[in-house]
């Protein structure tokens, strides 16, 4: 497989054209018909990828860790907090170092404010690919799994009505990264995006502004609304998730009043009702079980959570075996 993209960042999905993406499509879908068959893939033999996580991990770490495996490659998990990164190692310093080690570097830092410029700066620095494997602003691996996904249950995209609704979580103060890459992407592809929360949890203006010009060049359409049930109200796809109020308030803090005023907002059977008859229910997960949703609708014969999830391996293989190529 030749690496088309050999030595390029994969920090947003808004650095790569649309027909970039639809390359990592297909290559990913190709890449899950040869996992399916269990036809080898050894696409990355000998190579190496560093995997820095500054957050907790699950199906991140291990699509890269078992994606890098099926292409013939080896991942090294790296801890930062087990890195001297904790003793105020620079961004410059690490990226020269383990380019020079290996043929990738992916990371997840998604403190506010800080973790795209971190990885800025890695990019600046590193003379192999680097990957966001989600930072403060962008989630670019979930978003072309989200949209593969998508692709693979709708006969087409044009004009189909997805809705990325803000749900009531408290287990953390979530990143704005997994939304806000939704509403530059889906639009990107004739989507028909509504995005709903309640007063306080906007998203940057900056990324409202794109979302708008995405549609209007692409042929889709973008809008906000704070009322849940017009959000659910026929819609084909719906996300519901949690993102903390990061734009307007920076405390750190899990619970407030603020979050605690909004508990009715809740996928719950009544809400899926309101959708279209064969909708899709979807979320990056862990979803909050009983806050952001209840079990009968995330287990039930409208969810598509786990085809979800398990894209993630596809597309981190395409990524992978697109930009990591002979070095």
């Amino acid at each position: 497989m030749e690496p088309l993209f050999k030595g390029r960042h994969f920090i947003t999905l808004e650095e790569w054209t649309k027909e970039e993406i639809d390359t990592l499509l297909q290559v990913s879908k190709e890449l899950k018909r040869k996992f399916l068959n269990n036809e080898p893939t050894p696409y990355l033999t000998n190579k190496t990828a560093f995997l820095m996580f500054f957050e907790q991990s699950t199906r991140t770490r291990n699509s890269m860790e078992a994606g890098l495996a099926h292409l013939g490659g080896h991942a090294t998990f790296l801890d930062t907090s087990m890195m001297q990164i904790s003793h105020g190692e620079s961004a410059k310093d690490t990226a020269v170092i383990l380019s020079s080690y290996g043929h990738g570097i992916a990371c997840r830092n998604c403190f506010w404010e800080v973790g795209n410029k971190y990885l800025r700066e890695m990019a600046a620095n590193s003379t192999v690919p680097i990957m966001n494997l989600q930072c403060d602003l962008y989630h670019p691996m979930q978003g072309l799994a989200d949209l593969m996904t998508i692709q693979e249950v709708s006969p087409s995209t044009k004009n189909l009505k997805v809705s990325i609704i803000w749900a009531y979580a408290k287990s953390h103060k979530k990143p704005i990264s997994v939304p806000l890459t939704q509403i530059l992407l889906f639009p990107r592809y004739g989507m028909d995006v509504t995005l709903a929360y309640p007063k306080g949890y906007d998203l940057p203006i900056w990324a409202i502004e794109k979302a708008k010009k995405n549609a209007l060049e692409h042929g889709g359409s973008f809008r906000i609304t704070h009322d849940m049930e017009d959000a659910f109200r026929n819609a084909d796809i719906v996300i519901p998730k949690n993102w903390g109020s990061w734009v307007n308030n920076q405390s750190t803090a899990v619970i407030d009043d603020l979050l605690e005023s909004y508990k009715g907002w809740k996928c719950t059977e009544d809400m899926i009702k309101l959708a279209s008859p064969n909708v899709y229910y979807m979320h990056a997960l862990p979803a909050d079980r009983g806050n952001e949703v209840e079990d009968s609708v995330i287990d039930g014969p409208h969810s598509i959570v786990y085809q979800e999830a398990e894209n993630r391996l596809h597309t981190a293989k395409a990524v992978m075996a697109m930009t990591m190529g002979n070095k």
